[in-house]
């Protein structure tokens, strides 16, 4: 009641308005992501979903399609609502809804109108190319997608290599001496990195994303795990030992995790 009252007291003194509202709290939701594809023209398809729950302060850092605790049927339910939606308001292009999932009910969080960037896992287990689904969208063309040709096949990995120094995550911008990307059935790398380039201090630290694909999660986990093995990158400090390690905890395994996981196990490792 105190704090409902500071909230009112608050928003009156900033806004001139008291008027707040209540949301239910979600204890040990997943973040689960819906990718959609619509033409403009009143049709949409939707490509199933992504987790994203594995994060630190909100970012995320590793995500996967499709998610190790979504139904097929919860799937199909929440993938036409999000479609249907997208259809009837005439959107054109790749987007992104996004919910907080507990319990088996879906909490709506907001829309990203654009591409992710872990759109590549999506790639992965249907098969397609989302940007050149937007090219062809934004040159007029009808896009290729049809809901009922949409099927998943395996699963797919994706996770975010940053040069920042763990466990403090600080930056750590500097010079490559030395890289090598991994390669292999099942494995895509997205990065400009190269041997002798220099990263600046002035941008965002994630330098390339890894992404692996395999006929179900336990082959992703062993391919993202052997990835990982054979990424050199020199000079400076990565997140990629935080993901080495991750790989050997019983719950990522598993899959039995939730947008606190990673945070906690953070302070239990690192104190």
């Amino acid at each position: 009641e105190v704090a409902f009252r500071t909230a009112r007291a608050e928003a009156k003194a900033a806004f001139g308005n008291p008027d707040v509202y209540i949301e239910k709290y979600l204890q040990k939701p997943r973040h689960i992501e819906i990718q959609v594809f619509g033409d403009g023209r009143g049709r949409a398809v939707h490509l199933g979903e992504r987790d994203c729950s594995l994060q630190r302060r909100h970012q995320k850092v590793l995500e996967e399609a499709p998610g190790p605790a979504i139904t097929p049927e919860q799937r199909d339910r929440i993938g036409k609502t999000c479609a249907d939606a997208v259809a009837k308001i005439g959107y054109a292009g790749a987007g992104t809804i996004e919910f907080l999932f507990e319990d088996g009910e879906f909490y709506f969080i907001e829309m990203n109108t654009r591409l992710q960037v872990e759109h590549p896992v999506t790639e992965a287990i249907f098969g397609v190319d989302l940007v050149r689904q937007q090219i062809r969208v934004a040159a007029g063309e009808e896009m290729e997608f049809q809901q009922d040709k949409l099927s998943i096949r395996g699963h797919a990995i994706e996770v975010r290599i940053n040069a920042e120094k763990v466990p403090a995550f600080s930056p750590c911008p500097g010079r490559i001496t030395q890289y090598h990307a991994p390669g292999g059935l099942g494995v895509r790398i997205d990065s400009a990195l190269y041997q002798g380039y220099s990263i600046p201090p002035y941008y965002d630290s994630l330098i390339g994303k890894l992404i692996v694909h395999g006929r179900d999660r336990r082959e992703a986990l062993a391919r993202l795990d052997r990835a990982l093995g054979e990424m050199i990158v020199d000079g400076i400090d990565t997140t990629m030992p935080l993901f080495r390690a991750l790989l050997q905890e019983p719950d990522i395994q598993t899959g039995n995790y939730s947008i606190h996981w990673l945070e906690r196990w953070l302070d239990r490792a690192f104190g």
